[in-house]
């Protein structure tokens, strides 16, 4: 214990009990303090222990008391926290884990996204992988197409291909510009396929929408190119119908000719001359899986090997003209006055004006069966067409052709004169059935109709 110090007066009174025991210097009686302990008092403190005197100053003093005090709290301070430490460790490491367990439910959240994105990505690859592998068989389907319609022929001399045209132009998108002579389609990737070819790596969840956007961009190109083969598509097909129709029209009208002349088309084709061929017979067989396309196809290749026989057929039926140039007939078939003895007589022919000189064309293929002077026809052509068919071509001022001379049609075989019982040039033209005279006109009339198809 510290006592603060004073004048004592007299020797201390030691109880028994005391020894040990530290005193402070009482005052004098008269309570005033002496000069010593005035003195004592201004220069600190004094403590005495078991008849031992400390004296400290007062800044000693004050040091070891706020030194003692400082201890005091450290070990009050020490002893709580030793007293809560559990409790503050616990609240830390809970703390620590739900912090922790918040940021693993972000990452794992963050991952998700990245494997939505990327799953996306994929999908969308495989997707545009299918979508152009689908253009890519389409377009070489369309090429073959556009192959098989450029082999038709124009046998009909009537059909012509509607205008060609492939893919129209893509402000761009890099696809090429149209060509205006050709169906073939000529397809060019987009300029970013290989851009779209990389997205297979994994992105972040955040990418910017410009990704979007370029997928969304090659997704319209997709679409702009599956249209223009659309276009290209529905051209071969209006092709294929106008090829059809055609056909068609043209196969009715050369029945028809045949039919409303009268002609037996068997007996027409057996005499129909026939071009070398062979060969081993091999089935014409439409596979089940054809398209509309191929089956079209089929039917126009039917069509028109039918049309071929038929055109062979008709080139023995003497329906075209025998002069070029407009028609004008200066004597028709019939009964007509005769113009040397002014008597009706039977006209067997047509009488067609003509220059001097003009050339005269067989009219259908054959053989020639007379070529001479023949009395009132003068000089004069027949030709033997089979199948009973004959044409005879009179009042001729040349003949070009020589008997057993197989000629066709449109060939030259003569000049236009005015030979025989002729009052001036002109040629006499005649078709014969089986030996008898009839109407040439009938002839014309259906090689007219024919022809407007």
């Amino acid at each position: 214990m510290t006592y603060r110090s004073g004048q004592y007066s007299g020797y201390p009174q030691h109880h028994p009990h005391d020894h040990g025991r530290s005193f402070v210097r009482r005052p004098s009686p008269g309570g005033a303090p002496s000069p010593a302990s005035k003195r004592d008092s201004e220069n600190g403190y004094t403590i005495l222990h078991a008849g031992k005197q400390v004296r400290f100053g007062p800044v000693a003093f004050w040091i070891v008391v706020g030194t003692i005090t400082l201890l005091g709290l450290w070990s009050a301070a020490t002893a709580t926290y030793f007293a809560f430490r559990d409790d503050v460790l616990t609240r830390l490491i809970a703390r620590q884990t739900e912090m922790q367990n918040a940021y693993e439910d972000r990452i794992a959240e963050l991952r998700a996204k990245v494997d939505r994105t990327t799953s996306r990505q994929l999908l969308d690859q495989e997707q545009f992988d299918r979508k152009l592998d689908q253009i890519m068989r389409r377009q070489t389907a369309l090429e073959a197409r556009a192959t098989a319609l450029g082999a038709i022929p124009d046998v009909t001399g009537s059909i012509k291909p509607p205008a060609r045209a492939g893919l129209p132009a893509e402000t761009g998108t890099g696809t090429p510009k149209p060509s205006p002579i050709s169906d073939t389609v000529i397809f060019v990737a987009p300029p970013d396929r290989e851009a779209r070819l990389e997205s297979r790596a994994p992105v972040a969840a955040s990418s910017p929408p410009s990704q979007f956007a370029k997928v969304q961009g090659v997704d319209n190109v997709l679409v702009r190119l599956e249209q223009s083969l659309d276009r290209v598509e529905n051209r071969q097909m209006a092709a294929l119908d106008t090829y059809q129709d055609s056909i068609e029209s043209r196969l009715r009208r050369m029945r028809g000719v045949i039919t409303d002349l009268g002609l037996n088309m068997a007996q027409l084709e057996a005499a129909a001359p026939r071009a070398p061929m062979g060969g081993p017979f091999v089935p014409v067989k439409l596979s089940p899986n054809a398209g509309v396309f191929e089956r079209q196809l089929y039917r126009i290749n039917i069509g028109r090997a039918q049309m071929e026989r038929l055109t062979r057929t008709l080139s023995l039926v003497p329906y075209r003209k025998p002069v070029i140039g407009e028609v004008e007939f200066t004597s028709g078939f019939g009964v007509r006055v005769d113009p040397f003895l002014g008597r009706p007589a039977m006209h067997t022919g047509l009488d067609f004006r003509a220059q001097m000189g003009d050339p005269v064309r067989a009219t259908a293929n054959g053989k020639v069966v007379s070529a001479g002077w023949a009395g009132g026809y003068g000089r004069m052509v027949e030709i033997d067409h089979g199948n009973g068919l004959s044409t005879r071509y009179g009042h001729l001022s040349e003949i070009n052709v020589k008997v057993g001379q197989y000629v066709k049609i449109g060939e030259v075989i003569g000049e236009v004169g005015s030979t025989g019982r002729s009052t001036g040039p002109h040629l006499h033209y005649e078709t014969r059935i089986d030996g008898e005279a009839v109407d040439p006109q009938k002839f014309l009339r259906a090689g007219v109709r024919l022809a407007a198809g």
